[in-house]
C-alpha cells in the first residue's frame, strides 16, 4: 500500500490557479491521528508500524539509516501538531525529513534533521491546498514553505527550472479541492545537473518521473 500518492511531472501541470509549495529533498513519512489514541501509526510511503517502543524498534530494525526519526517526530511535531488534529477527530499528516546535506533520499548520518508537513489526509482524500493553508494557518512554522501562489503558468514553471525561485530541488504546485486535488512536480535545471553527475546515466531516475 502506498500511503502518499505518486506526484505526476511537470508536463502534466494544469495550467490554472494553485499554490507552489517548497519541494524538500528528503523521506515521505506519515503520522497517523486518532482523537482517542493520539499519534498511533507511522512510517514511510509503503509501509506503517505501531507509533510505541515496540513499533519504533521493528521500523528501525527494518530502515536502520532512518534510526531516530520517531523521537524527532516526538520533540518538534507531535505537540503542536496534536493541537491543530484534535479539531480533525482523526487524520493521517504527511511529513518530509531531511537535513542540510540530504540528497536524492539519502541523509547524512551526522546532519541534524528536520520534519516538514507537506500534506494531510481526511479520511482517503488528501486535503486541497488552500484548506491546507487554512487548517495550518496556526502552524506555519512547521509546514512547507509557500513559494508562489496565483494561475500557474509556463513561465512560471520555467522559472522555477531556471532557479528564480531560491529552492533546492524545487517546487509542488497544488490545486484544486479536497475530492479533486491535483499535484504536479518542477525541479530545477541546477538539481538536475547534481543528479547527473552522481547518478550518470541512472539520473532520469530520481528527476520528475
Amino acid at each position: 500500500m502506498k500511503h502518499y500518492p505518486k506526484i505526476k511531472d511537470s508536463k502534466h501541470c494544469p495550467m490554472e490557479k494553485g499554490i507552489a509549495f517548497e519541494k524538500y529533498d528528503g523521506t515521505n513519512f506519515h503520522w497517523d491521528w486518532d482523537a482517542e489514541l493520539g499519534w498511533y501509526a507511522f512510517g514511510t510511503r509503503s509501509d506503517s508500524f505501531t507509533l510505541n517502543p515496540a513499533g519504533i524498534a521493528e521500523f528501525e530494525k527494518a530502515h536502520p539509516k532512518l534510526k531516530g526519526v520517531a523521537d524527532l517526530f516526538d520533540r518538534t511535531l507531535s505537540g503542536p501538531m496534536s493541537a491543530m488534529a484534535r479539531s480533525l477527530e482523526s487524520c493521517v499528516l504527511f511529513t518530509e525529513y531531511f537535513g542540510p546535506n540530504s540528497f536524492a533520499g539519502r541523509h547524512k548520518k551526522v546532519d541534524e534533521k528536520r520534519l516538514v508537513v507537506i500534506d494531510i489526509r481526511l479520511g482517503k482524500e488528501i486535503i486541497g491546498p488552500y484548506e491546507f493553508i487554512e487548517i495550518t494557518n496556526n502552524f506555519k512554522e512547521y509546514v512547507a514553505r509557500i513559494v508562489f501562489q496565483g494561475k500557474i503558468t509556463g513561465k512560471f514553471l520555467d522559472d522555477v527550472r531556471q532557479g528564480k525561485y531560491k529552492v533546492n530541488e524545487g517546487v509542488v504546485c497544488k490545486g484544486g479541492k479536497t475530492g479533486s486535488v491535483w499535484m504536479a512536480k518542477v525541479k530545477t535545471y541546477a538539481y538536475m545537473k547534481r543528479l547527473k553527475e552522481a547518478f550518470a546515466a541512472d539520473w532520469e531516475r530520481y528527476w520528475e518521473n
